[in-house]
């Protein structure tokens, strides 16, 4: 079977010999993952700068299907794969961006990745490969994500992974985790220390070490030592060669920036916009003009990293602008550097710290603009960004009151107009999540009203489809499903590239009984993102619901492949399994997802389903009792311990529990089923009539012939 490796030491000539005596397939790829050398996915993109070129030479199919995750991983494919489609956010300027990518993104990007890998090794049908991926400790975290997804969804047989880290494990990035690389090292690889070679000396790349490291190698001359620091500034400084880094050291700082200078300009020169994310802006900001070109690709590439959902790499990028950036002199950027890490961090659960930021803006800035923008972004913190301990509509309401209040003082009418109803749209969130829709509709539907009335029909597109997105929301939860079908429909033809839109709708389609429709919007969601498991989980719902078994059975299949801790995927994939007969696979089912969540109680009486058909009948009475106790409204787990009444002889139960099951969801089978029951305990006239209900709804032989049958028994017994 072979097993994936996790080879960990502080020199990668160690590592490297260490590998070398394992016993792998063929090589597919190396590639290192150091996120200097091109920020985001620069394992990921360079995975597909070495094998993209054959691999959509032989599966031409992949480009179109994989777009989106190829040129956000390697934007050099720029014209070699179908374009992203374009979106209003991608058509707006940087300062009317209103909304950005969910934090997920990157995780289903990774799994598309996966996926373009897995069908390029099978058309290549030779064999497993095996790819190197060095320097994991200091890759970005959507790097992260692509190796622990690879590990988890590739097994050896197919791509036998390699990792290198230095001899500390990679820490997880700060915040919230979509996916634990550690996790994925620990549970899925074996992990192998390789030893120092003698005499080696030296920390991990990029890190100073110790013995030899201090000073350059004795006997060279000064152009030996200048050429052994040029090349470790052409590993752009991520070589663990401690002559190299010595030599770096010794040179005078004007030295080091003229270096720096001129490896920026060679990789100009290579024209690949990945590059522009790495090394170039790290360059840049060692040169010879670190306040003035530094701080520009930093900006550059922070803007470009924010857009596209890198929000990590945007949050690093930002930070390290604002430590260049003379703030004295160029005030604007060094709020857009600023203001940016904070939209960055609250994308990625780090409220704490883009709160820190705003409080020191307010406490060393006296422009309007920048405490306006503050104060709406506080505000968002205590709205939506903190968890529940922390989210405080009030304090919410109080920062947006002032975002508001200096809103209203800008001098031109445009801005004014605008910012006062974006504002007053967060305002209309509060109330929404205070209960108060009405108050939230008024807000919203003025805002658009003014909008319409003060800006020309192609201004501020985007945060004025937000609006009527925002609407579509309150009137989905208020129960006004045309008003918010039509709203989506409205935002769709303004802006038809963006998925949500189709998620959404199809939601709204969902709850109108529109199934068909609704399969429709999310086939459209999944063609426009990486794979998208929620969409295929509410697919398959709705292909239930039209009786299409097959196709939800696959959608469900799709969600756990991508999700295996999707509990709700879990639990109408177990229930299908069980109405198809497949009792293993939905004991398989019902058993993970009780391991994830062992007090759910519809997977607790799904579990009593599958004891039943298991013939386990005092366990299935235990598992639905426990089902019940947690939520005593479960109308098929009232009916499956009514059956089990039934079974034993038990009859008064039996039709106490049912009767309980009719209160709840009176549908035709558990109606049939007490009838039975009524029968079988000599209560003609009940049975008749729950067979008669039954026969009003279905037309059910079974059910006719019973009713007869209790007419006669009724009849006879009123005639004795």
């Amino acid at each position: 079977m072979g097993s994936h490796y996790w080879i960990s030491a502080d020199r990668r000539a160690d590592r490297d010999r260490l590998r070398a005596g394992l016993d792998l397939p063929p090589l597919l790829a190396r590639v290192e993952a150091h996120r200097r050398l091109r920020g985001p996915y620069s394992a990921a993109g360079a995975v597909l700068r070495a094998v993209g070129g054959d691999a959509l030479a032989r599966c031409p199919e992949l480009g179109p299907r994989h777009h989106i995750e190829i040129l956000t991983a390697a934007p050099e494919f720029e014209g070699s794969v179908p374009r992203i489609r374009s979106t209003l956010e991608q058509e707006s300027e940087s300062g009317a961006r209103t909304r950005y990518q969910a934090r997920l993104h990157t995780l289903r990007i990774a799994h598309g990745l996966t996926e373009f890998l897995r069908d390029y090794l099978a058309a290549l049908g030779d064999g497993p490969r095996t790819l190197v991926v060095e320097d994991v400790q200091e890759a970005d975290p959507t790097d992260h994500e692509f190796v622990a997804v690879l590990l988890r969804r590739l097994a050896p047989s197919q791509l036998t992974v390699v990792v290198g880290t230095a001899a500390e494990p990679p820490a997880e990035a700060p915040g919230p985790v979509s996916i634990s690389l550690l996790a994925a090292l620990r549970d899925r690889t074996v992990r192998l220390a390789a030893p120092a070679a003698p005499g080696a000396s030296g920390g991990p790349a990029g890190v100073a070490g110790s013995g030899s490291d201090a000073t350059p190698s004795a006997g060279l001359d000064a152009a030996a030592l200048g050429e052994l620091a040029r090349a470790y500034v052409a590993t752009e400084c991520t070589g663990d060669d401690p002559r190299q880094r010595a030599a770096y050291r010794a040179l005078s700082a004007a030295d080091r920036a003229a270096l720096h200078d001129e490896r920026r300009q060679a990789l100009l020169a290579r024209g690949e916009r990945s590059l522009l994310l790495g090394a170039v802006p790290y360059h840049a900001e060692h040169g010879s003009d670190p306040t003035g070109a530094g701080a520009a690709a930093l900006r550059e590439a922070q803007l470009y990293c924010k857009n596209l959902g890198l929000y990590h790499a945007a949050a690093e990028l930002g930070e390290r602008g604002r430590a260049v950036v003379d703030r004295a002199s160029r005030p604007e950027l060094w709020w857009d550097l600023t203001g940016d890490v904070t939209t960055s961090l609250s994308a990625i659960g780090r409220a704490e710290e883009a709160e820190a930021l705003y409080g020191e803006a307010r406490a060393i800035s006296t422009d309007p603009l920048i405490h306006m923008h503050a104060a709406y972004g506080t505000a968002m913190l205590f709205a939506r960004h903190y968890g529940d301990q922390r989210r405080d509509s009030q304090r919410a309401r109080r920062w947006l009151n002032q975002a508001v209040a200096i809103a209203s003082l800008l001098p031109d009418p445009k801005e004014r107009a605008f910012y006062s109803v974006f504002h007053r749209n967060g305002i209309a969130l509060v109330e929404t999540r205070e209960g108060r829709p009405e108050e939230a509709l008024r807000l919203l539907n003025e805002g658009i009203a003014r909008l319409d009335q003060e800006l020309e029909p192609g201004e501020q597109l985007l945060h004025r489809t937000g609006l009527r997105y925002n609407r579509a929301q309150v009137y989905g939860m208020s129960g006004r499903l045309e008003e918010a079908l039509a709203d989506y429909s409205s935002v769709i033809e303004v802006d038809p590239n963006f998925h949500d839109h189709y998620f959404n709708r199809g939601n709204i389609l969902r709850r109108l009984g529109r199934n068909k429709e609704a399969v429709e919007d999310y086939e459209r969601a999944l063609r426009l993102s990486p794979p998208f498991p929620e969409a295929y989980y509410n697919r398959g719902d709705a292909r239930l619901e039209l009786g299409d078994v097959n196709g939800a059975l696959a959608d469900f299949d799709r969600v756990l492949e991508l999700d295996p801790e999707h509990v709700d995927a879990r639990l109408n994939r177990a229930g299908l399994r069980c109405d198809l007969d497949d009792v293993d696979g939905a004991w398989a089912d019902v058993t993970a997802g009780l391991a994830l969540a062992p007090e759910n109680p519809h997977l607790l009486c799904v579990k009593g389903r599958v004891l039943v058909e298991r013939g386990e009948a005092e366990a299935a009475r235990e598992a639905v009792s426990a089902a019940l106790r947690i939520d005593d409204g479960l109308a098929e787990a009232w009916a499956i311990r009514g059956g089990l009444g039934y079974e034993s002889g038990d009859l008064a139960t039996a039709i106490a529990d049912l009767s309980r099951a009719v209160e709840l969801l009176g549908a035709p089978e558990i109606r049939y089923n007490r009838a039975v029951v009524y029968e079988a305990a000599g209560r003609f006239a009940e049975a008749a009539a729950d067979y008669r209900a039954v026969l009003e709804v279905a037309d059910d032989t079974d059910a006719a012939a019973r009713l007869d049958d209790c007419l006669r028994a009724a009849s006879a017994s009123a005639g004795v």
